[in-house]
């Protein structure tokens, strides 16, 4: 069988410029780089999969560069850098500080950055999720920190900032990481789809970028998931299914109900949810969300904060003008009182209809009157 790489690991990014949704990060590196105006250590702090440790390794790998030139990235093609792809670098150092967490392997690293690199120019040293070192192990890191010698560099990765001690911070220069937005995500996995001949349906994209939340390495594992799950064609109804997501469909006819002040359809509607599996919580959140989209596309300058297809945009936009700001208020008041108080009801089910019920008589009051 022929071995198979997932796509978080065959799309990674290898230069400065193929990185995806972090510019700011990225040109700063390459100035420091041209300048010669390299620091110590460097901390790369953000959500889990938006970049944090590709571009550790493609700094590692640029500053070590032969050929590193007036592009601004690293050639790929030189000794050292050929040496760092095939895994075989003896001057970059991956350390993962969940598995070596004690003031024993602090130690140890701070032994080994005492021996000067044999080739290249700097020994690197990348330690992933460096907030799970123990407070000893960090203690003894902060002389080497502060005056390493001239041929070592330090890159710290973390997704937990607030578990850096502030000693350790003011060693760095720190680098905050932001989430990948929507659109470029699923610019990225349109790419991926169409380089191994995937078809996707519709707004599948996007509903992969959504589940993903902003990580890029999230979206690539649901992509291949669902590539899996489907054979490479890729449909709307598969992915729903696969994903364990509520169709947007059912809040928009939801909210059609709600301006008709239709208990009865809603109910139905409210049933046909939870017979396919979604719980009242599930149902209530993304109810807030649509409402929240409605609010956003109600003003043409608001749109960009809308993260959903083209096709459901036009759809919010067309929706939120039936129902304007203030009776979105009051749908946002109700079902966000809902979602606050769910939990602690003891019948949920009938909690939620009434919910429903009260969201179908506000646009049957006389203004000014909000049902209780």
């Amino acid at each position: 069988m022929e071995n198979y790489i997932v796509s978080a690991r065959k799309y990674r990014p290898d230069t400065f410029r193929s990185v995806v949704g972090q510019e700011h990060i990225t040109s700063t590196l390459q100035n420091a780089i041209k300048h010669g105006k390299l620091a110590q250590a460097f901390l790369f702090c953000g959500p889990r999969g938006v970049g944090k440790t590709t571009c550790a390794r493609i700094l590692a790998k640029a500053i070590n560069c032969e050929n590193f030139g007036e592009n601004l990235e690293p050639c790929n093609s030189c000794p050292s850098c050929n040496d760092f792809n095939n895994g075989t670098s003896m001057n970059i150092f991956e350390l993962d500080a969940a598995s070596n967490s004690g003031v024993d392997d602090a130690r140890e690293l701070i032994r080994q950055v005492s021996i000067p690199p044999q080739t290249g120019k700097y020994k690197v040293y990348i330690i992933d999720e460096v907030h799970m070192l123990s407070q000893s192990a960090f203690n003894a890191l902060l002389k080497t920190l502060e005056e390493p010698p001239a041929y070592a560099k330090f890159i710290l990765a973390t997704t937990e900032k607030h578990k850096i001690i502030p000693t350790i911070l003011s060693r760095c220069q720190v680098f905050d990481f932001n989430r990948i937005s929507l659109q470029d995500i699923v610019n990225h996995l349109s790419y991926v789809a169409k380089s191994e001949g995937v078809t996707c349906e519709g707004d599948v994209l996007h509903l992969i970028a959504r589940k993903a939340d902003g990580g890029m390495r999230d979206a690539l594992s649901t992509f291949d998931q669902l590539v899996s799950f489907t054979g490479g064609n890729m449909t709307r109804e598969a992915c729903l299914q696969n994903l364990n997501m509520l169709d947007s469909g059912y809040f928009f006819r939801m909210v059609d109900n709600f301006l008709k002040g239709d208990i009865a359809n809603t109910l139905i509607l409210y049933k046909e949810i939870l017979d396919k599996g979604f719980d009242g919580q599930h149902f209530i959140t993304g109810l807030c969300e649509h409402l929240r989209n409605l609010m956003v596309a109600i003003d043409p300058a608001t749109h960009p904060l809308l993260e959903v297809s083209d096709n459901d945009r036009a759809r919010y936009g067309e929706q939120s003008s039936k129902c304007g700001v203030r009776l979105l208020l009051q749908y946002l008041s109700i079902a966000s009182d809902c979602e606050y108080r769910y939990r602690d009801s003891n019948n949920k089910r009938l909690f939620t209809e009434v919910c429903l019920m009260k969201l179908c008589s506000v646009n049957q009051q006389p203004i000014g009157i909000q049902p209780s």
